[in-house]
Order: C-alpha cells, then sequence, then structure tokens
C-alpha cells in the first residue's frame, strides 16, 4: 500500500489562505500544514491551529516576499532596496548562487523563523520553505542542520516526474535537479524525507482531474503539496500569484477524491503517524 501526505502551504501569510487550508483539513484531504513564521496572519493561524490537533504542523521558511523576524541591519544581503526581502526565487536564488547573499544571516532569519513557531508549543513535525529555496546548494545544509537541532522529523525535498516541456516544467527540472543533491545530504539518523514529491508542477492550480494524474506518479510515500485559499480576490489583491486558491480547497474536499486514492491503493496518513508507525517497528 502507497501511503501518502497532503501538506497546505503558506498558512499564515493570508486569513483567506489558512481558512482554506483549514477547510481542506476538516471536509477534506489535508493531513499537514506548512506556517510562514513572519506571515502577517500568523497569529491568528496559530489560534486556528490550536483547535486541530490531528493536524501536523511544520514550519515554511520564508526568505521572499515577506518581512524578516531579524533586526534589518542583522540581514542585510536578504533585502531589497524597500527594507523587504527579496520578492521572488529567481532573485533570491541569483543572489545566493553568486555569493551576494551572507549565509549566517540567511541561517540568522531562519533560525528565528523555527524559533517563533516553537514558542507558540505547537508540536513542529514537519520543514519546507516558500518557493522550495531551502533545497538551494549551501543553504540546504544549514536547514539540515536546523532541523536536526530543533527534531524536525521531516524535510520536503523536491522530487516530481516532468514529462511536458514547458518553461514551468523546466524550473521543476532546476528544483528536481537540487532536490537529487540534497537527497544525498540526508543521513540514517536524521530527518525524513517523502520519496517523492508531487503537485509542484500545478502548484496553485490543483483539480480533482491533475490531482488524479499526479497521484498516477505516487511513490511507496508521497507528498502532495497544495495550495488552497478562500476569498481568493481578497488574497489576490495582495499575492499576485495567479493561483486559484478557491477552486484547489473544492478539489482537495471533492467527494471523488477519496476514490481515487482507493483506486490507485494510496492511504491518506500524516507525518506524525508515518513517524509513529516507524518507530513501532523497530
Amino acid at each position: 500500500m502507497k501511503r501518502l501526505v497532503v501538506t497546505a502551504d503558506d498558512v499564515g501569510l493570508h486569513p483567506g489562505m489558512t481558512a482554506g487550508v483549514l477547510a481542506a483539513h476538516d471536509a477534506g484531504i489535508v493531513t499537514a500544514a506548512s506556517v510562514s513564521a513572519n506571515g502577517r496572519a500568523f497569529d491568528a493561524a496559530v489560534a486556528r491551529l490550536r483547535e486541530r490537533p490531528g493536524l501536523d504542523v511544520g514550519i515554511h521558511l520564508t526568505l521572499v516576499g515577506e518581512r524578516p523576524l531579524s533586526p534589518p541591519d542583522q540581514v542585510r544581503s536578504l533585502l531589497g532596496r524597500d527594507g523587504r526581502l527579496l520578492p521572488a526565487w529567481p532573485v533570491f536564488a541569483r543572489r545566493w548562487l553568486l555569493g551576494r547573499i551572507d549565509p549566517d544571516e540567511a541561517e540568522a532569519e531562519l533560525r528565528r523563523q523555527i524559533e517563533r513557531l516553537l514558542a507558540t508549543g505547537l508540536p513542529l513535525v514537519h520543514l519546507n520553505a516558500h518557493q522550495h529555496l531551502h533545497v538551494l546548494p549551501g543553504l540546504f545544509e544549514r536547514v539540515l542542520r536546523l532541523a536536526e537541532e530543533h527534531r524536525i522529523s521531516w524535510v520536503r525535498i523536491p522530487s516530481e516526474p516532468v514529462t511536458a516541456r514547458s518553461p514551468r516544467a523546466l524550473q521543476i527540472t532546476l528544483l528536481n535537479a537540487f532536490g537529487r543533491r540534497a537527497r544525498r545530504r540526508l543521513g540514517p539518523q536524521g530527518p525524513r524525507s517523502a520519496g517523492r514529491t508531487i503537485g509542484v508542477l500545478i502548484a496553485g492550480h490543483l483539480t480533482v482531474e491533475s490531482l488524479g494524474r499526479s497521484l498516477d506518479q505516487a511513490g511507496e510515500i508521497t507528498e502532495l503539496v497544495c495550495h488552497p485559499g478562500v476569498g481568493e480576490a481578497e488574497i489576490a489583491g495582495e499575492y499576485d500569484w495567479g493561483y486559484a486558491w478557491n477552486a484547489e480547497t473544492t478539489a482537495l474536499c471533492d467527494p471523488r477524491v477519496p476514490d481515487l486514492l482507493r483506486k490507485r491503493e494510496i492511504e491518506l496518513t500524516s507525518f506524525s503517524r508515518l513517524t509513529k508507525n516507524a518507530a513501532a517497528s523497530v
């Protein structure tokens, strides 16, 4: 039997994103939530997550698009001219790969984000990053050490089959290459990662039909990445990503989805259950 964890990202960035994630957990298949500790809606998100102990909580490390938790004068290399974090992954990745970002400053900001979420008392089960920047060479090693230090059991490493040719497919191919390098850094006693990641290629545009095609690519342990939301017009007023947040929420709650899983012999699970089962089998 294959096993699937469904992780919804961007909790705490916008109230509508948080609401969509919780709706897709309450009435759908979401089993894990990724929280941006520097999101503007962080405190309200934490309060709502406390009401759902069955939903795995993870850190969604966020190095672009928001404001840093660190004092600006301590993370200058992470910031644009407006004093905010850099706008998106191409800008950050280019600056990082050119050696123009201080790795110690990046680690300090990531540490603050992890520790802010830990300070809420919510169990921190898994780790990933906004736009998957954590798998960049040189940055992943620091992220992995932070995960080990804070006893975070699962770390997302992108690994999604790509068959089509498109600009997005090219991006995922590059991300997969970074992911293969990152996976070699995992040790036998440290954090684990799902063997396959799906949903990244269609981020923001998940439908029941595209979900079925993604599930055909599931491996032994797979993480489905999704981005549900509620109140799409309001979210789009602040985040111009072009995502279909409402439609993703609807798809994740669609009554046809459990049958898609059954037909493919896929069991819906969570990171915490996987950890518990692994411990019981030792």
